[in-house]
């Protein structure tokens, strides 16, 4: 039962030696300061300056290389000029130092030959086996431990928070900012140009790093979506990430001719990717912070309905006012949030949202308020105002706010407002945990926060498949038609074309049949049946309306032939330089009640497909009515996108006009979300309208372009979050008839997976994790059961009974490591279900699954007293070796390329 080594950049954060490549006497230079940061902060490890020339510097003795320390070194820090930077690499390698910090700028925008660009440098750190974070970085500081490996004049005070920053400009104000605050920090990292670690590598530390609670991210772009996305779900999984990101005001993903295409931006797309990672965006240096502070302090929310509280009525509607700009309901509420005295006080009635108690309200008053505000079922947050006038007393007012139960899922927000009169106030509300701010706007957006948080959250959880329905969907058909396009040269479907492939993937479409004559146009309305629409048909117009290509109610033959001939007429007139292709000829859909929305995908220059939905019909442009989601989708996920949209509301019901049919509207979303993650090809995708009503909807017209996708190696390669693996889900039948189903790990695995450790011996789970154990931690368990299936995989062996699915009797899982070229994997069987081949099963079907995603390598430690899985990895073909450190483990690993 192997267990899993430590991350890898540890050796940055938890180092207990440096060394640093480039040192001066020169505190105006980066190796000046560098060094003086490293011996002046309090680091306790030791430190060697690397300098051929010189005996020491700044009193600190100085070594020609790094194979003349003579001892281990865990981590190497260059601040040399730009050419010398891959020899400082090379050495690194040589002594076994694996990662280094590049403070130094490389060769991009230098006037230098000698200097090494990105590329070069990257493969010079992979050729010699070292980490490289940088080059042009600010550096790296881990104030519990007195590090800061960095060129920054400022300091950080410890604390809890981790900054994460592509900018070293940023990183410097925030840090300059937070020391009169003052805010302390778990981690602060620059990443300069990202060359080799990336945001995605830090962010999966700080995930598990236990002096971390809260992470805040400086965002500049993404390069690598996936390493990206799979960081940022894997840290939000464990703990609140609140990211900040400049360029909100880019221009469109990429330039487009589709109603999708124009109708998102690059920033929709980046809150899309945000909201499927469980992340937290603001948009202010101060709002970074606030939200940091009240996410971090455990609180969390039910809904996002606030109730506010005051004691006079202009700040009050000034909070209802933000609360409105962030589309936070203020509650109703289901009782009197007082006795009848109080009553009596309320400005705007007795259930009024804001709740008005008067400038004379006192500590007792706001206390009955309080209460029953807290007990009342239909708020989920308390905002209690204060603005200090001659009949108040903001501390005891204070107190009895603090005088509350905690109620961590109703949490109450204090804005005391003013200076002076408010401080003694502010002090006892910050020695109590009371999360207060100065404004009505930030106590506002600080309850926004919680309720951002808890919509990603859930969406973090929402693990859908790429294929609902496998043997229904004709994906080998749809591709087909797709490839067929492109062999002649076309990156546009026919209108034909589009609809056949929607069809394929069970989208409802009207039937249409192309014409390239009259004749040919009233054979095919005589075969559809009258009355029909007709189109014009060309690759290259795009709107057709915009050429007046579109004929509507063509009741008969003779207007057939004038449609045919104005359409034609009018398209060359508009568009002369087009290819027609002739018309489409349709059938003519009609409903009483029908509303037009427009569907439709586009491929994201860095996460990929994007699903969009919004109102449909010529003006969608003008209306940009539209909400995006990063693909796959399920039910959840859907309903959240389509209630953000202003034509959600004319989907219900009103008047004597019936709600549309939601079911059959999400399930067709469902299906288009499938199409982008089996169709890597598609580059943008409308369809507008869908015509939806009561009894269901269908697409009136369709638009598809295409171009050839990136050759990939491992299936869903062009999607930010990989998908729910459900095709590798298979059943095993034991010698004794027991049936197993064995499937990758879900979210809602986590009861089964905490019975499942609770259940083991002591032993088995001493030689799984190699300490003493009982249960699983709630982060251990998040992070075993909410997985990113792209770099790691969790087997599970369910027993199934007549009752349905049973306990887990066994799990195997890897996790890729940060070559993906290897992997470290781990095995458990549970004591009673031992020696009946579950985990030789489990170990075959996991190493598979590890090849097929192009993994070379399975290693791991088994300790050495565990002889039947020493036994067990013999028989699959591992290798085994002691291990110098310690010898009580064995490395085991395998190759995959051999596999049976």
């Amino acid at each position: 039962m192997p267990s899993m080594g430590p991350h890898f950049l540890n050796s940055v954060f938890a180092a207990r030696s440096v060394a640093l490549f480039g040192p001066s006497e020169d505190r105006q230079s980066v190796g000046g300061v560098a060094l003086h940061n490293l011996l002046n902060d309090g680091f306790r490890g030791a430190i060697y300056p690397i300098a051929a020339r010189h005996r020491r510097i700044q009193g600190q003795r100085a070594f020609r290389d790094l194979a003349a320390i003579g001892r281990p070194v865990d981590m190497a820090v260059i601040a040399t000029p730009a050419e010398r930077i891959a020899d400082a690499i090379a050495q690194c390698g040589a002594n076994g130092v694996g990662s280094a910090i590049v403070l130094s700028r490389d060769g991009a925008g230098i006037d230098n030959e000698a200097a090494p660009d990105r590329a070069e440098l990257l493969t010079v750190a992979r050729d010699n086996g070292v980490r490289i974070l940088g080059p042009d970085c600010l550096g790296v500081m881990r104030p519990a431990i007195g590090l800061n490996a960095t060129f920054s004049r400022n300091r950080a005070l410890p604390g809890d928070l981790a900054l994460v920053s592509q900018s070293g400009a940023l990183c410097t104000a925030v840090l300059d900012w937070a020391e009169t605050q003052p805010i302390g920090f778990s981690a602060v990292a620059s990443l300069g140009s990202a060359t080799d670690i990336d945001v995605g590598d830090v962010l999966d530390f700080l995930a598990l790093d236990y002096r971390t609670r809260s992470i805040l991210l400086y965002l500049e772009g993404v390069g690598n979506a996936r390493g990206f996305m799979s960081g940022l779900r894997a840290a939000a999984r464990m703990k609140p990430v609140i990211v900040i990101k400049s360029g909100r005001y880019e221009a469109s993903v990429a330039p487009s001719l589709s109603h999708t295409g124009a109708l998102v931006g690059a920033d929709d797309v980046f809150d899309a990717a945000l909201e499927r990672a469980g992340a937290v965006r603001v948009n202010t240096v101060e709002q970074l912070f606030s939200a940091a502070r009240i996410l971090s302090g455990g609180y969390r929310v039910r809904g996002e309905r606030l109730a506010v509280v005051t004691n006079a009525a202009g700040p009050a509607v000034m909070a209802a006012d933000r609360a409105m700009d962030l589309e936070i309901p203020l509650s109703g509420s289901d009782h009197d949030s007082g006795d009848a005295a109080q009553t009596e006080r309320v400005r705007n009635g007795p259930c009024t949202n804001p709740l008005d108690l008067g400038a004379d309200a006192d500590a007792t008053c706001y206390r009955s308020a309080l209460q029953g505000l807290a007990s009342d079922r239909q708020v989920d947050g308390i905002l209690a105002m204060l603005t200090p006038q001659a009949l108040t007393d903001p501390l005891a007012v204070a107190r009895a706010v603090t005088a509350l139960p905690r109620n961590q899922q109703q949490p109450v927000i204090a804005c005391w407002m003013g200076g002076r009169a408010v401080r003694a106030a502010r002090e006892h509300l910050t020695e109590h945990r009371v999360p207060h701010f100065s404004t009505p706007e930030a106590s506002v957006e600080a309850f926004g926060h919680l309720a951002a948080f808890r919509r990603s959250q859930e969406l973090l959880l929402q693990v859908p498949t790429p294929l609902s329905d496998q043997a229904s969907t004709d994906v080998t058909g749809a591709r087909r038609i797709i490839e067929a396009a492109l062999a002649q040269g076309r990156e546009m479907l026919r209108t034909s074309e589009a609809k056949e492939v929607l069809r394929a993937f069970r989208i409802p479409v009207t039937e249409a049949r192309c014409a390239a004559s009259a004749d040919e146009a009233v054979a095919a309305a005589t075969a559809l049946g009258y009355p029909v629409a007709i189109k014009v048909d060309s690759p290259d117009i795009t709107h057709k309306s915009a050429v007046d290509g579109i004929r509507l109610n063509v009741v008969d033959a003779e207007a057939v032939r004038a449609a045919f001939a104005g359409i034609m007429e009018s398209a060359a007139e508009h568009r002369p330089a087009a290819w027609i292709d002739g018309v489409t000829v349709e059938c003519m859909h009609r409903s009483v009640y029908g509303r037009e929305v427009m569907i439709g995908a586009l491929r994201d220059s860095v996460f990929g497909p994007v699903v969009v939905f919004g109102s449909g019909g010529t003006s969608v442009e003008v209306i940009r009515d539209r909400a995006i989601a990063l693909p796959p989708l399920d039910e959840t996920i859907i309903r959240g996108m389509v209630g953000r949209t202003r034509v959600a509301r004319l989907l219900e019901r009103f008047g004597s006009i019936p709600a549309v049919d939601i079911e059959r509207l999400e399930q067709v979303l469902i299906r288009l979300s499938e199409l982008v993650c089996e169709l890597p090809e598609v580059r943008e995708l409308d369809i507008n309208p869908l015509v939806a009503d009561e009894r269901g909807l269908v697409a009136v017209d369709a638009r598809i372009g295409v171009d050839r996708s990136p050759s990939a190696t491992q299936r869903y390669a062009h999607m930010a979050i990989h998908p729910y693996p459900a095709h590798l889900a298979t059943q095993w039948h034991l010698d004794d008839g027991t049936v197993l189903c064995v499937r990758p790990i879900r979210p809602e695995d986590a009861a089964s997976t905490q019975a499942f450790v609770r259940g083991l011996s002591d032993q088995s789970r001493y030689f799984r994790f190699m300490h003493a154990l009982h249960e699983l931690s709630t982060e251990l368990l998040v992070r075993y059961t909410q997985i990113d299936y792209d770099r790691e995989m969790a087997l599970i062996a369910i027993r199934e009974t007549q009752e349905g699915p049973g306990g887990q009797v066994g799990v195997a899982r890897y996790t890729a490591n940060p070559d993906r070229l290897s992997c470290e994997f781990a095995l458990a069987v549970a004591d009673a279900w031992q020696g009946r081949g579950i985990g030789s099963y489990l170990m075959r079907r996991l190493m598979a699954v590890a090849a097929e995603r192009g993994l070379a390598v399975i290693e791991g430690e088994v300790l050495a007293e565990n002889t039947a899985m020493l036994a067990l990895m013999r028989r699959l073909g591992f290798t085994l070796h002691s291990n110098p450190e310690n010898p009580g483990v064995r490395e085991v690993s395998r190759r995959l390329d051999d596999l049976p």
